[in-house]
């Protein structure tokens, strides 16, 4: 049965193409469309008939739910999104370590950008004289960009916040920058990102109440300036960012402010800035009740595995993080036993792999030693492994997740994956 297309007055700042829909049972569908190369000549290398933008609008259907966890999926021009989903982070045209096509290999349906740092290095004009950054970095599914805003804050020198924007000098060279709704807006504009979201103020916790509601309103306020210049782009998505630090009010005000000006899909800031987990558990359960059933919900930064199903169970649909690679990079791997150190002298003769039952090869190939040896010795093959198996072990929680909400025992997952966590790691040899 055809989904019914929830009704939305028309607006002359989004497109009716835009319309999205909730449906009890779906198929998963991906394009069939046969994309003409783009007129720009590129590198023969880089394919770039692979990118051109199929002119199919973004939508999401719900297809099923168990308690308050969703299974869904975005439909966009590039390719659809699974969700729950995690984004690795591609944060300046690459996911670290990882070749493009290893990062889809691990399930991954989209990669999230970063304003900020592509701004600053090598440059929106030049990423989009370059094509976009879909070929810029030769991925061709879908990507989200960032508005840039919480890194002005937490990484720039010298920052100015007025109504505007913020001007800022950058944490690289010193040279000057102005960030505001509407270059945010452009940036991410150029960089052709297929999911383009608000210019926001991100404020680190705790923080007193006042600054919290000023940071909230004057999130809203630039909600509005983004969701103008932004305009009729309806094969592109804007999702606006709901603020209020760790107060229910003024979260709740957020969403409301929000929902009035209208985005295509809703997500939770200013969480994963140093407040305990069962405080983000806490908003996150108070926020997702506030925002539309039928727009994806996405918690921004968050986080390591334990968060992830947490939110999951909460209603979150979409998710990012630095952490899997970061803690490969550190030596750390995810598995179904929980985190493993690899740094730690147990391994250095141990010649059994990370899991000789796991679906990844890369889990049933290498030794524990050598993993070992690897990160003891810095080599670049061990971030470059020990990222995959994390990035896989992610997407394979987030599959297990849509598979268990499916089938109605999502809290039954959520329990046999913590016990397994719980129960460690193999003995030491």
């Amino acid at each position: 049965m055809e989904p019914r297309a929830l009704s939305r007055k028309p607006s002359p700042l989004v497109g009716e193409g835009q319309l999205f829909r909730v449906q009890r049972k779906s198929r998963v569908r991906g394009s069939s469309a046969n994309p003409e190369p783009p007129k720009r000549q590129a590198l023969s290398s880089f394919h770039p008939s692979r990118y051109k933008r199929i002119m199919k609008n973004v939508s999401f259907t719900l297809s099923a739910t168990d308690g308050m966890a969703r299974r869904g999926r975005i439909d966009t021009p590039r390719g659809d999104i699974q969700t729950p989903a995690f984004m690795p982070v591609g944060t300046a045209g690459t996911v670290k370590a990882m070749y493009p096509e290893q990062v889809r290999e691990t399930g991954a349906d989209i990669l999230l950008g970063n304003t900020y740092h592509l701004m600053l290095r090598p440059g929106a004009e030049r990423v989009a004289a370059l094509g976009g950054l879909h070929v810029f970095m030769d991925w061709e599914r879908p990507i989200l960009t960032d508005s840039g805003g919480f890194q002005v804050m937490s990484l720039a020198k010298l920052r100015k916040l007025t109504e505007r924007g913020v001007t800022f000098k950058s944490h690289i060279d010193g040279s000057s920058h102005e960030l505001t709704p509407e270059r945010s807006m452009e940036i991410q504009t150029l960089l052709d990102s297929d999911i383009i979201m608000q210019f926001d103020e991100c404020l680190a916790l705790p923080a007193p109440h006042k600054e919290m509601e000023r940071a909230m309103e004057l999130s809203l306020r630039w909600a509005d300036r983004s969701k103008t210049a932004f305009g009729d782009q309806p094969n592109r998505a804007l999702f606006g960012i709901v603020q209020g630090g760790d107060d229910a009010g003024l979260r709740a005000r957020s969403a409301a402010g929000l929902k009035s000006i209208g985005f295509d899909g809703y997500a939770v800031g200013g969480l994963a800035v140093g407040e305990p987990q069962e405080v983000m558990f806490r908003v996150i359960e108070d926020i997702t009740p506030e925002l539309p059933t039928d727009r994806p919900r996405y918690l921004m930064g968050v986080g390591k595995p334990d968060d992830i199903l947490g939110a999951i169970g909460r209603g979150i649909d979409m998710f990012d993080c630095v952490h899997p690679t970061r803690a490969g990079r550190h030596g750390h791997v995810y598995t179904r036993f929980g985190v493993i150190n690899l740094k730690n002298a147990r391994h250095k003769d141990d010649h059994r792999p990370i899991d000789e039952a796991s679906p990844n090869p890369n889990c049933r190939r290498f030794s524990r030693a050598y993993l070992h040896h690897l990160v003891r010795t810095e080599e670049i093959l061990g971030a470059m492994i020990l990222s995959q198996i994390n990035l896989a072990y992610y997407q394979e929680l987030v599959q297990g997740a849509r598979a268990a909400i499916e089938g109605a025992r999502f809290d039954d997952f959520a329990a046999e994956t913590r016990a397994a966590w719980a129960a460690g790691d193999i003995p030491a040899l």
